[in-house]
């Protein structure tokens, strides 16, 4: 297990953290984002810092601190996302392969040729935004890392790339290992 969640999570100037019964709020310059909280662990605000602390009180059993250890954890991990989203924001580029596949924008909306005998037309979340600087490529950006690759996997789902020909709809940077075909 991670042992990052027993140091405590710096806050950026013009940053705000507030915790209110059982919800986060991280207010930055970008924007404003929450989380709800299950009553597994403790958050403090204290000194600029935000420490995740495992809520002991609710142990029935010893056994059950390693659940506790856990959840310490990706509370941990999603705060730190949520400060980093609204300070810098996320982004995925993803890249179009194939003759004939393309993307263009129609007003918020994202318009995709990929083969099929109509055009796939998907909008993007709330909080999410869409850019297509050419035809092969498309950048999804917001301050929600979770929406962000959620509406990015969603794009590339609608036409994976393909292992033999290596046609699809890949992240940037991804490596497709492409097979080798039947020989005649």
């Amino acid at each position: 297990m991670s042992r990052l969640a027993k140091k405590p999570l710096q806050i950026p100037s013009g940053v705000e953290v507030k915790v209110e019964d059982n919800t986060v709020t991280v207010k930055g310059p970008k924007g404003t984002l929450k989380q709800d909280l299950l009553p597994y662990v403790k958050i403090d605000v204290e000194d600029g810092n935000v420490w995740v602390r495992r809520n002991e009180d609710i142990l029935i059993r010893k056994s059950q601190v390693k659940i506790l250890k856990s959840f310490q954890g990706t509370y941990w991990s999603l705060i730190r996302n949520m400060i980093e989203g609204v300070t810098k924001g996320f982004e995925k580029q993803l890249e179009i392969v194939g003759v004939g596949y393309r993307a263009q924008m129609q007003g918020n909306k994202i318009s995709l040729q990929l083969g099929y005998a109509h055009p796939v037309v998907i909008e993007p979340p709330e909080g999410v935004t869409v850019e297509v600087p050419n035809p092969a490529s498309i950048i999804v950006r917001g301050i929600d890392k979770q929406a962000v690759g959620q509406f990015a996997a969603l794009i590339r789902s609608w036409r994976k790339p393909n292992v033999y020909s290596g046609k699809g709809i890949r992240y940037k940077g991804e490596f497709v290992r492409q097979k080798e075909g039947k020989k005649a």
